[in-house]
């Protein structure tokens, strides 16, 4: 192994433990530490740097396509006359990794900075900053593993550390509930990804992802099984990154303190589903793909629509967060990788601007949430304001700004996709989404930052906020800008970051891939004893489809970019028509529209339905459950033991009475004789002579009578 290679994963494995470190040394130690918080944020800064130098290093400077560092951890060899087994372990760089390095630790640096003046004086200060350090390592965990088995520890390790962190505040009900609710969901979905795991390494046994490729391009694993594997794994991508039907744990989840949830549900523990579907994305066939698509679509719908009727700020920002997870794994279903990878970065800074802006106006007012009590901050607030705007922008896909590249790209891939496949709906829902998420972001921002204040009383005592939260919006807003990742306004493919992040080659079945990809038979396989077979369609074929995806991208790029950009202006624009300008009245539209109105924000009644159903049939199911066992288990144990305690009795009264009765009888009869007898026993001669011929005289007497 080179010596860079071999620095850059010797320091890949320091960016991983230093923040595990950080937790152990508060947790133990905290209390004796002098500003213990500014341990662990050194901490994260210092992988922050290591990080970007390791991105820099792999991305521009590494030929390798990856740098893995694999070890055996356990080795069970034949055991009469069975086929043994052994389990690899280890980590891997490739540039996708070396990116989410630096997007773990920027935003996690960031949130530190930002709690050291949000979290002043919580009574929970030391644990709050261990938590966000074990959190930081758990993630960067999953971005490091080079397979299923430790991607799966690290992923419950970041929801045991999520399920701590929402639930800081945990005297307050409503957060311990959340946190509970986050928890549950969160493992419906981790089964599904256990048990897809599993079909893996039954199948192939191996966990590493390199030669689970290599086998199934060896076609070892093919058909309907591969299939299931793909979609159960993405399950636990459906919980982790809060899509339908499990994306009700997140807005819940905003009951944790505001830096969490820019550190949790923006950048990092929701973007781990949308990075494992990225990492298992040469194994999905084009059914799994189907369905990842439509459920990213269905998902980015349903949580915008919510979006356009909350009321509570970070409410608001949650539901935005799960509609851009949903363009995520539609981007990645419909086979537009890079573009899924390109929104899961430029959303990162983005969404965790718009969270720690959020956190920022909440600070200002004193701990207020609801977007009704606002209003005409931005006089008070210029800073948070204009990162906001920007934030805004970005989200909304309005050229310059990150968020319009990566846009651009998902919806010119669903687009084509739509063309080529006749999924139509998808496309439809991606544009539609572009319109509704640029209205209720501008209708936050109106009703926050313009117009009179709702409430004198906190807006008289409002002011920016201190350095140490507005630096991080400052940094932030700056990354949601275009020139971070191509230096092209408008076409983000020559720019650094598309050409560093490119698909990789499905390894399935020519029969089960959409052909849009590189061949099987391009692929390096690195199992030694595993060699693809020929694909059932030939390489020029399979080319020739992926001409077929790459021109109708192509084509559709321009009318595809005017579509959105005219759809996010008319979002832009009827959130000032109706909020700011005040040409339509609100209330008045509400009413006209009361039962669309009232199922949008009632969240589609999913919490209700959930509570009739999953939770009511728990409840009922535990409920006979117990009287099943109170009443039958327990009854028949009670039964048995009612049963035996009577004979029991029984058997003891017959013991006592008439076994103990004649043992009693024959020792107090014998004993009567011994008494009746004994007295003839004087040991006088005399009277036994006189005995003895009383004898006789009473023996000649009867025999006389004879």
């Amino acid at each position: 192994m080179a010596s860079t290679e071999s620095l850059l994963l010797n320091l890949a494995l320091a960016v991983l433990f230093l923040p595990l470190a950080g937790f152990a040394l508060l947790i133990f130690f905290g209390k004796k530490i002098p500003r213990q918080d500014l341990v662990e944020t050194g901490i994260l800064f210092t992988a922050l740097a290591i990080s970007i130098y390791i991105m820099v290093q792999k991305v521009f400077f590494v030929s390798a396509p990856t740098i893995d560092l694999t070890f055996k951890w356990l080795d069970l060899g034949a055991v009469a006359g069975q086929q043994g087994f052994s389990i690899d372990l280890g980590i891997a760089i490739d540039n996708i990794a070396a990116i989410m390095l630096v997007v773990v630790t920027l935003i996690s640096s960031l949130v530190h900075t930002f709690s050291l003046a949000y979290m002043e004086g919580d009574v929970r200060y030391t644990r709050y900053y261990a938590y966000l350090g074990l959190f930081s390592f758990s993630m960067l965990g999953i971005v490091l593993s080079n397979n299923l088995l430790m991607i799966y520890v690290f992923w419950e390790l970041v929801g045991i550390s999520s399920y701590l962190l929402i639930g800081h505040w945990y005297e307050k009900k409503s957060a311990s509930d959340a946190s509970k609710k986050a928890f549950i969901v969160n493992r419906v979905g981790d089964v599904g990804f256990f048990i897809g795991i599993m079909i893996v390494f039954t199948s192939l046994h191996t966990f590493l992802l390199r030669d689970v490729f290599g086998g199934i391009a060896a076609q070892h694993l093919t058909g309907p099984l591969l299939t299931a594997a793909g979609i159960l794994i993405f399950c636990g991508a459906v919980g982790k990154s809060a899509q339908f039907p499990l994306h009700v744990w997140l807005p819940d989840a905003m009951e944790g303190p505001t830096p969490v949830s820019a550190l949790i549900h923006a950048a990092t523990m929701v973007a781990a589903g949308v990075y494992l579907v990225a990492r298992i994305f040469p194994m999905l066939t084009a059914e799994a793909l189907t369905v990842i698509a439509y459920i990213g679509a269905i998902t980015a719908f349903i949580a915008a629509t919510i979006a356009v009727t909350q009321n509570d700020i970070k409410k608001v920002l949650a539901y935005s967060t799960i509609s851009q997870l949903g363009y995520m794994i539609m981007a990645l279903g419909v086979d537009a990788y890079s573009a899924g990878f390109f929104h899961l970065v430029t959303h990162a800074a983005f969404k965790a601007g718009l969270f720690l802006a959020s956190g920022s106006v909440i600070y200002a007012m004193h701990h207020e949430q609801d977007m009704r009590n606002m209003g005409g901050l931005r006089k008070k607030m210029p800073i948070t304001y204009w990162a906001f705007v920007i934030f805004s922008l970005s989200i909304s896909g309005i050229p310059f700004t990150s968020g319009f590249l990566s846009k651009d790209s998902i919806l010119a891939g669903a687009l084509a996709y739509g063309l080529l496949t006749g999924n139509y709906l998808i496309p439809i829902i991606g544009y539609l989404v572009v319109f509704l998420t640029a209205a209720y972001m501008f209708r936050l921002i109106i009703m926050t930052f313009h117009g009179e204040p709702r409430d004198h009383h906190k807006y008289e005592h409002a002011k920016e906020s201190p350095k140490v939260m507005t630096v991080p919006l400052i940094v932030l807003a700056s990354l949601s800008i275009f020139v971070f990742y191509s230096f092209n306004p408008f076409n983000p493919e020559k720019g650094w970051f598309l050409q560093a992040v490119q698909q990789p080659a499905s390894v399935v079945p020519a029969a089960q891939s959409y052909g849009f990809d590189q061949p099987v038979n391009d692929v390096q396989v690195t199992s030694p004893q595993q060699q693809p077979n020929a694909a059932e369609l030939s390489v020029e074929a399979q080319k020739t489809e992926t001409t077929r995806y790459e021109e109708a991208m192509e084509a559709v790029h321009y009318p595809g970019l005017a579509l959105s950009l005219t759809l996010a202006v008319l979002g832009i624009l009827a959130a000032f028509v109706v909020y700011d300008w005040k040409k339509i009245d609100a209330e008045k539209l509400k009413q006209r529209v009361k039962p669309v109105y009232t199922f949008l924000y009632n969240k589609w009644y999913f919490d209700e339905l959930y509570d009739a159903t999953a939770v009511a049939g728990t409840l009922l199911l535990s409920k006979s459950l117990a009287w099943f066992d109170g009443h039958v288990i327990d009854g028949v144990v009670n039964g048995a033991a009612t049963l035996t305690r009577l004979w029991s009795t029984l058997s003891g009264k017959f013991d006592h009475y008439i076994v103990d009765g004649l043992v009693n009888f024959s020792a107090w009869f014998t004993g009567f004789l011994g008494k009746a007898t004994r007295r003839v026993q004087t040991g006088k001669v005399q009277t036994y002579i006189v005995f003895a011929l009383l004898g006789v005289i009473v023996i000649f007497y009867v025999f006389r009578q004879f």
